[in-house]
Parts: C-alpha cells; sequence; structure tokens
C-alpha cells in the first residue's frame, strides 16, 4: 500500500516507518542515564586499573613474559619498559576519573580507548570478552555527548547546553550492551550445552564445597537447569527489559545471575559491568526519579528534568559511522561461519564473537624440532619460552600454538639453524577425552599467519561428552 500526493512520488509504507523512527531517534531526552551510564563505566575504568595494580598483573601480564602473543597486524604492540607500564596505567586510572567526572569528557574517553586498547593488544592470553566490550563502548562514547549533565564540563561551560540528549543515545548504549547478551545467547543453541550441560556440569561439580547448596551443585539435574535458563536468560532479557512492564522484574533477574556467577565462577568484573550498563535500559530520567523516591532533591539543577522545544540533530556522517559500527559488530561475531569446524574447538572466528562461557578446554603441548641438515631431532618446551599462564592458554588456541612454534624456529635461526617444527598437542574439550588438536605432520615453522582456514587443525572429536 503506498501514499501520494499530488506532485510527489509515492512514498511506500517502508519509507513512512522510516521516516517515523528517524523522527523519534532525534527527539530529546533526559540526559540523566547517560550520564550515569558515564559515571559508572569511569568507575569501573578506575576499579579495573587500580585492581591490575593492587594484584601484581602489571608485572606479571606485561613485564615478566619475555614474549607476547599478538594479534593479527598489531605486532608492533609491545609493553613499555617497567615504569613506562606503570605510567601508562596511572594515565589510565586518570583517564577513568575524569570521564566519571565528566571533565575534558570526549578528551578523556578517547584517551580511555587508546590506552585500554593498547593495552588488551599486547598479548591474546589476556583477552576476555568485558574488556573487548569495553574498548567498543569507549570508542562509542567519544561520539556520544554523556556529559550534557552531572559533569564538571556541564558547571563551567558558561552556556549551558540542554540536560537533554538525542534519543538515538539512548538506543545506541542499549544496543551496545544488548550485544553482547543476544550473540552470547545464540552461541549456547549448541549440543554441548543445551543436551549435555558442559561445560556447567563440569563448573558446578568443581563448585561443590559452596555452603549449603554444595551437594546440589554436583547433582546432573543443577547442571541442565543451569544451562537451559542461562540460554534463555540471554536470548530474552533484553527484550524483558525493553517491555516497561516487566523492567523492574528482569533488571532484579540481571542482578540474581550476574551475582550468581560471580560467586560460582571466578570471571573477573564482567558481572558488575553488566549489571551497571543494564541500567540504561530504564527511562532516560531514571536517576532524577530515583533521587525523588528517596527523599531528596536531585544533586545538582541540571539533572532536573526539562523539555525544551528545540530538537537534536545528527549529522549523515554520524548516521554511517553508526551503521557501520553496528554491521561490524554483527559480521564480526557470526564471522566463524566462514570457517569449517566447530568453533569451540579450532577457535577460528572464536574472539571478539561474546561466545561467554562456552568452553572448558585444557592441553598440552610439545614441539618436536629438527635439523633437517644434520637430521637430528629433540623435543622443546614451552615452558623454555612462556609464562605459566601462556603455556596453559597457548596449549589449546591453535593461532597461539603456530605462533609459539615460529617463536621456537626463530630462536634456533639466531643460533645458525634452519629448522622444523611440529606440534604434539593433544586438548581435552568439554569433558572428553583429551584428542589431537594439530595436525603432527605439519612443519609449523612454515605456516604463515592469517585469516585463512587452518588446515593442519583437525577436525574435532566425535564423541560425546562424558
Amino acid at each position: 500500500m503506498v501514499t501520494r500526493k499530488a506532485g510527489r512520488p509515492a512514498v511506500s509504507r517502508a519509507q513512512l516507518e522510516l521516516d517515523r523512527l528517524a523522527a523519534r531517534a532525534v527527539l530529546p531526552a533526559s540526559a540523566a542515564s547517560a550520564a550515569a551510564f558515564r559515571i559508572a563505566f569511569g568507575l569501573l575504568g578506575l576499579v579495573a586499573v587500580v585492581r591490575t595494580w593492587v594484584l601484581g598483573w602489571i608485572d606479571e601480564l606485561y613485564l615478566a613474559p619475555t614474549h607476547h602473543f599478538s594479534y593479527l597486524g598489531f605486532g608492533w604492540v609491545q609493553p613499555w619498559p617497567a615504569w613506562g607500564m606503570y605510567v601508562h596505567f596511572a594515565l589510565l586510572g586518570l583517564a577513568s576519573l575524569a570521564i566519571a567526572l565528566g571533565y575534558r569528557y570526549r578528551l578523556a574517553t578517547a584517551a580511555f580507548f587508546v590506552l585500554f586498547t593498547y593495552v588488551e593488544l599486547i598479548d591474546k592470553t589476556t583477552y576476555l570478552n568485558h574488556y573487548y566490550w569495553m574498548s567498543l563502548t569507549s570508542l562509542l562514547m567519544v561520539v556520544l555527548p554523556l556529559h550534557r549533565t552531572a559533569s564538571l564540563d556541564a558547571r563551567r561551560n558558561p552556556v549551558r547546553p540542554p540536560p537533554t540528549v538525542a534519543a538515538w543515545v539512548i538506543w545506541a548504549l542499549r544496543a551496545q550492551v544488548g550485544v553482547v547478551y543476544v550473540f552470547a545467547g545464540l552461541a549456547k543453541l549448541n549440543p554441548d550445552w543445551l543436551l549435555y550441560a558442559q561445560p556447567l556440569r563440569i563448573w558446578l561439580y568443581n563448585s561443590g564445597d559452596v555452603a549449603l547448596i554444595g551437594p546440589l551443585l554436583r547433582q546432573p539435574f543443577a547442571a541442565y537447569l543451569a544451562s537451559w535458563a542461562g540460554a534463555a536468560y540471554d536470548l530474552t532479557i533484553v527484550g524483558w527489559l525493553l517491555w516497561p512492564r516487566s523492567r523492574p522484574v528482569a533488571y532484579a533477574a540481571v542482578v540474581v545471575f550476574h551475582v550468581a556467577t560471580w560467586a560460582l565462577f571466578p570471571i573477573g568484573m564482567f558481572p558488575w559491568v553488566m549489571i551497571a550498563s543494564t541500567l540504561i535500559f530504564f527511562p532516560p530520567d531514571w536517576p532524577r526519579r530515583l533521587w525523588t523516591w528517596i527523599g531528596r532533591p536531585p544533586p545538582s539543577g541540571d539533572l532536573a528534568a526539562s523539555s525544551p522545544p528545540a530538537i537534536h540533530r545528527v549529522s549523515r556522517v554520524a548516521v554511517l559511522a553508526l551503521a557501520l559500527v553496528a554491521l561490524a559488530q554483527i559480521i564480526i561475531p557470526l564471522r566463524h561461519w566462514a570457517y569449517p569446524g566447530n568453533v569451540r574447538w579450532n577457535e577460528e572466528g572464536y574472539r571478539f564473537a561474546w561466545r561467554v562461557m562456552l568452553t572448558e578446554k585444557t592441553g598440552e603441548a610439545q614441539f618436536h624440532v629438527t635439523d633437517p641438515a644434520t637430521g637430528e631431532r629433540w623435543v622443546v618446551g614451552p615452558d623454555q619460552y612462556l609464562t605459566p599462564l601462556q603455556v596453559e592458554r597457548m596449549a589449546y588456541q591453535p593461532d597461539m600454538i603456530l605462533e609459539t612454534a615460529h617463536l621456537i624456529a626463530r630462536d634456533h635461526a639466531r643460533q645458525g639453524r634452519d629448522v622444523e617444527v611440529r606440534a604434539e598437542v593433544f586438548v581435552a574439550f568439554n569433558g572428553r577425552q583429551a584428542a589431537r588438536l594439530i595436525d603432527p605432520n605439519v612443519n609449523l615453522a612454515r605456516i604463515e599467519h592469517g585469516l585463512a582456514p587452518k588446515t593442519w587443525i583437525l577436525p574435532a572429536p566425535n564423541a560425546s561428552p562424558a
């Protein structure tokens, strides 16, 4: 059905709906929830920096290793000298604090993105989904005006901007949170998770010493209940948070779910990141309502509600940039479909895809070195080159195994030997018996890093999980 006006071409129903959506996107909304998101993000970043510093991880993760596993194309990202790494983290902490305070917000957010992402690019060993999320979100925040209220920037501005943001700003933040849940839920639609309750069956059994509920966690039904509930939660929670009637109960479920996972599994700051960020699904003026509900006035006048007649504008460049970011965040998690085999086994396309808590893998790796010139053969253990944490993570991740083989080959090349390096790797995966991961006949020293499918990775075992 089309609508036609005299002298104008017909407009389709789809175009009309898009026009209505565009009109809604630029309507003003209270900037209070956007400010709360900014404050929470900055404080979480500050906690991450302090935690890394206090626990000695700057030395352990960045200074102690003699080799770092680089991301493809980012081999130039290396740790600074010891004093430089501490200065780097100090600046990252200051940027986090500046974001929370709303002081020179755009500069602070850009600095946070560069400093934080640099640290994350140093070594694949330390990859975590929620730190990837913080990099993406900080990049998005650079272009979002989250400092319109409850910020030092707003206070020192002689021309106070209205304490509102365009509706699309709130939508963008909700999408950035929602993408984690949606793809985490889709990734759980696999036989291991749904039919065999793996890896939760392993993890819950290992948590059997928890007071009161420990014996229950070791029962098979607990793992199946948790697996199906976890999949249902991830797949539907965004919808429940978007629906006003179910939103309070849905947020309570967010808190309970993430506190439970934090208590049972060592997954760092991820639960607190999600608990804080999902507040963006509440109405944009929820902080003002909260202050009113507890019987106190808003902390500053610029948090008060307002309804300026002006409509927020958005440039075509901004629309295009947001569209490209959205497209990338759909394509990147789905890229594993371009590779043959089981992504949970071969890890091709596993990172940057919100595949949260899907696998329990342990591996053992040794490298067999041959000198073709003399026929001499010997075995090299990875612990001669890597830290214990690197050895543990490398032993089941093929790209890191390949890089270790190259590291060994380069070391012998410096000694004047052009050697061949083969890997003997056995990996236990979600309760299965250990199986070979890498073709032991392939000389990995001659395999180049790249995005093409890794034909030297053996197929996943056909056996069902125990």
